[in-house]
């Protein structure tokens, strides 16, 4: 019992630090940051992606070991919708991902990255769409965990 409650409160837990940590990430993003700002946005990307693995792990963990067993999952759509859209999250954050690890590079010579304005948008774009993504999945959870999309 406490195994399981321990694992359910990962999964939480990380779903709330992926989630923060993107939304921290899209009102931090502006055109030139200070090396403080630029810092702090490299680690929020971190916390991110730690998150986003404990999450994955989790799940998996979930899914084989406990809930309502794995045939319930993996016989739903909307389980696949859920995982898809995880994946299409996570993919999209490889972008943002590669760029702040570029910023590491001015960041350790002492230096400042160059943010354009151009840069900002398409970043503040892409995580509007994983934030979107990220917001319907636990509404996805939600009604697989009540039966909806079983025949």
């Amino acid at each position: 019992m406490i195994e399981n409650a321990s694992v359910a409160y990962v999964h939480y837990l990380s779903f709330m630090l992926c989630f923060g940590a993107l939304v921290y990430e899209r009102i931090s993003l502006k055109v030139d940051p200070s090396r403080k700002e630029a810092i702090s946005m490299v680690i929020a990307d971190v916390i991110y992606g730690i998150a986003g693995i404990a999450l994955l792990v989790s799940g998996i963990y979930r899914v084989i070991k406990f809930g309502q067993g794995s045939d319930f999952y993996t016989q739903n759509p909307l389980f696949w919708t859920k995982m898809v859209t995880f994946g299409l999250v996570g993919s999209l954050s490889l972008y943002p991902t590669v760029t702040y690890v570029l910023w590491a590079i001015p960041l350790s010579k002492g230096e400042l990255p160059n943010v354009t304005n151009n840069l900002v948008s398409r970043l503040k774009f892409i995580i509007n769409i994983e934030l979107v993504g990220f917001a319907s999945i636990p509404f996805l959870a939600t009604l697989m965990a009540r039966g909806v999309g079983l025949s």
